[in-house]
């Protein structure tokens, strides 16, 4: 099979052996993966992916394709099945195996291409602005950095479950498309003012921190799962406790299996319904087949594009 590959920093399209699925593993076939700022750090070798993680040189962390066979003891799917899920490598291939707790079915309203761009994004935004700020319908969001995949992931979910979701978005270019995915979108100069805030989502990093904690409303939730601009800030304690608030820093890709399986289940309960009636969508910005990955990772780190980079697989 072919398959996108990093080693010692060189990125190449080249063949590998095809995977076989062992006891609770599926074998998919691969029709998109998408491209994540952790591909980009792990080609870097700055974010290798967690010990133990068959075939660790071969990229992506999210894929959509459909089953080709199932290995002993699985039960939820079957051969022909349009799959997708989150791995830790190796989503970048014509082929992929996985365990079947993490997979879910990809809904009947969306194709594989925009699903190949689905589960790393959505399964990040849920996770961090419900499970773990437990953001409520009425509900005020803030959501920094939000023209990226899971900033934009998060701005929908928020606004569909009936939050007032706020946005700061740097490029004044990318500013009415994330407008058009339900939020009031702020020049990053302005969010203080236009606080407070219950829950905000962090995705920037340390410069925002101070700004957060002054306005966030009292018992309020920052989620920091982004820290590309810094990663150390001087925070006033005090507030923290007056505030009764609480900051939270999260990972998904490190998590053990069965907490990677619960974030699942989540999002088939919470968000995949919301695709299936289109009161979501993955935007996507471009797509490349998976021989011009190269092309394609240069798109991603040029910066000002709105939406995901898919790789696609010819069936």
């Amino acid at each position: 099979m072919r398959a996108v590959t990093a080693v010692d920093g060189v990125l190449t399209t080249e063949q590998r052996p095809r995977p076989e699925a062992g006891p609770g593993e599926v074998l998919v076939r691969v029709h998109a993966a998408g491209l994540n700022g952790a591909d980009i750090l792990q080609r870097r070798g700055l974010y290798p992916p967690p010990p133990g993680t068959p075939n660790p040189e071969v990229l992506g962390m999210e894929f959509a394709g459909e089953v080709v066979a199932a290995g002993p003891g699985v039960s939820r799917f079957a051969p022909g099945e349009r799959v997708m899920a989150i791995v830790p490598t190796g989503a970048q291939a014509e082929y992929v195996v996985v365990d079947e707790r993490v997979l879910m079915a990809v809904p009947e309203a969306v194709d594989l291409v925009s699903a190949g761009g689905l589960p790393e994004v959505f399964t990040t935004a849920h996770d961090a602005i419900c499970t773990q700020a437990g953001l409520q319908a009425g509900e005020r969001l803030l959501v920094h950095g939000a023209a990226g995949g899971v900033g934009s992931a998060a701005v929908q979910i928020g606004h569909a479950l009936g939050a007032e979701v706020s946005a700061t978005v740097r490029n004044p270019d990318q500013r009415e498309l994330v407008a058009g995915l339900g939020a009031s979108v702020l020049d990053p100069a302005e969010f203080v003012a236009a606080g407070p805030y219950d829950v905000i989502l962090e995705l920037v990093g340390a410069p925002n921190m101070p700004g957060n904690l002054e306005a966030l409303a009292t018992g309020g939730r920052i989620t920091v799962i982004g820290i590309g601009a810094g990663a150390r800030a001087e925070l006033n304690l005090g507030v923290l406790m007056a505030k009764r608030a609480r900051i939270h820093g999260s990972t998904l890709r490190a998590r053990p299996l069965e907490q990677k399986a619960q974030a699942a289940r989540a999002l088939e309960r919470d968000v995949l319904p919301l695709f299936q009636r289109g009161a979501v969508h993955v935007p996507v910005a471009e797509t490349y087949p998976l021989a011009q990955a190269a092309e394609a990772y240069a798109r991603f780190e040029a910066g000002g594009k709105f939406g995901k980079i898919i790789l696609t697989c010819a069936a």
